[in-house]
């Protein structure tokens, strides 16, 4: 593990290197450089430090991390990383683990969850408990005429029901995976949305 971060920190030395020498990207691309270390805690903290010499645009914090040793991950990062710099969380794509992705300093995700589960038939929805997840192949939803989520205004969710997804989704429509992301692509950036304006506000 540490042989493979020390060549990712050669790499991103070549990389600022270059980028500096070429005028038009460094006027119309920003540059990140991306924090590594798997599980290691020790490496991912010797790895923002190394990278933090660096005059990166921002700061990625790559993944091979589990649900459950995320927080403690991106906290040891951002405690080095640059306070003025964004910091970019890699492959986090869930409603809750945004939150606790900005809970602890970090500033934009990217994660093909939506898509990915809109493809089986899984959307989100937002319920008085929270955020959860609906399987429309579930037999209930046949008949459910309620919008695919109460309380979402997206296209999916003004025109479609739940039932007529279900449909899309049991005679292989293509329809169906493509209103499925459509909805949950939309849920995620309202929720993110959301997550700002609460952020501007406090």
């Amino acid at each position: 593990q540490k042989e493979a971060m020390d060549r990712t920190h050669r790499w991103a030395k070549r990389s600022i290197m270059a980028h500096k020498q070429n005028y038009q990207a460094l006027k119309k691309q920003g540059l990140y450089g991306v924090v590594q270390g798997g599980r290691h805690l020790d490496l991912r903290a010797e790895s923002a430090k190394v990278l933090s010499g660096m005059d990166f645009d921002g700061y990625g914090i790559g993944g091979s991390f589990s649900k459950n040793d995320l927080g403690e991950a991106v906290k040891v990062v951002n405690q080095i990383l640059p306070e003025d710099k964004p910091r970019h969380l890699l492959g986090i794509g869930e409603p809750e683990d945004i939150v606790e992705g900005v809970s602890l300093g970090c500033d934009t995700f990217d994660c093909v969850a939506p898509t990915r589960i809109a493809r089986t038939g899984t959307i989100y929805e937002m319920t008085n408990e929270g955020h959860r997840r609906i399987n429309l192949l579930n037999t209930k939803f046949q008949r459910d005429f309620s919008k695919p989520d109460e309380s979402c205004d997206c296209y999916v969710c003004t025109n479609y029901t739940k039932a007529y997804l279900a449909h899309l989704f049991r005679a292989g429509e293509m329809l169906g995976p493509h209103l499925a992301s459509l909805h949950n692509l939309y849920y995620i950036v309202n929720f993110t949305r959301k997550l700002r304006e609460d952020i501007l506000l406090s």
